[in-house]
């Protein structure tokens, strides 16, 4: 297994990489209050059904995936390969209004997790960020993906916010609202 930089070679490739999201649990969240006064908690339960996420990329992390390989877009594409085939992908984006680098997606072929390769993805992304002096790198999940929370969290993600509206005004109610993780690096 090799992680390397993503390359042109690449991009036809990168869309096969299987990154269906499994998980039988979610993050229930749960809002208090009103206003200023609002609070939430969240709490890790049972989904009702197993969750079959395709995960296929998106038309906008496709193109930014390939406006960073062609150097015209500031940011990292990491690529592991596994007998010249690859196997996983990460696409992290530069943010420096903000001073942070942002992970944009991250998927392991199905047959190739719990092997430690998007661990050693996301600790190149941090070792990358702290060298270029940035204050942080960012993510964001969704509470119906448990299993991204929690490496999120092993590798040294810090919970830091919820956005109840991202995708819909029901998000809640459909088990899916956006968390936002940091990995502060200063």
């Amino acid at each position: 297994m090799q992680i390397r930089p993503g390359a042109a070679k690449d991009l036809d490739q990168l869309p096969d990489i299987d990154g269906t999201v499994e998980s039988t649990r979610y993050l229930h969240l749960e809002q208090a209050g009103e206003g200023l006064a609002a609070s939430w908690r969240l709490e890790e339960r049972p989904l009702r059904q197993k969750l079959i996420d395709p995960n296929r990329l998106d038309d906008e992390t496709t193109f930014l995936l390939k406006q960073i390989v062609i150097g015209a877009d500031e940011g990292m594409v990491l690529v592991a390969e596994h007998e010249d085939a690859p196997v996983a992908m990460l696409v992290a984006h530069l943010r420096p209004e903000r001073r942070t680098m942002h992970l944009v997606d991250l998927r392991i072929d199905y047959e190739q997790r719990r092997q430690g390769i998007a661990t050693a993805m996301l600790y190149q992304v941090i070792g990358s960020a702290r060298e270029m002096g940035l204050r942080a790198v960012s993510a964001q999940t969704r509470t119906n993906n448990v299993p991204a929370g929690q490496l999120l969290a092993r590798c040294g993600f810090d919970l830091s916010g919820v956005d109840t509206r991202r995708d819909s005004n029901h998000d809640v109610v459909k088990e899916a609202a956006t968390l936002f993780w940091y990995a502060t690096l200063d």
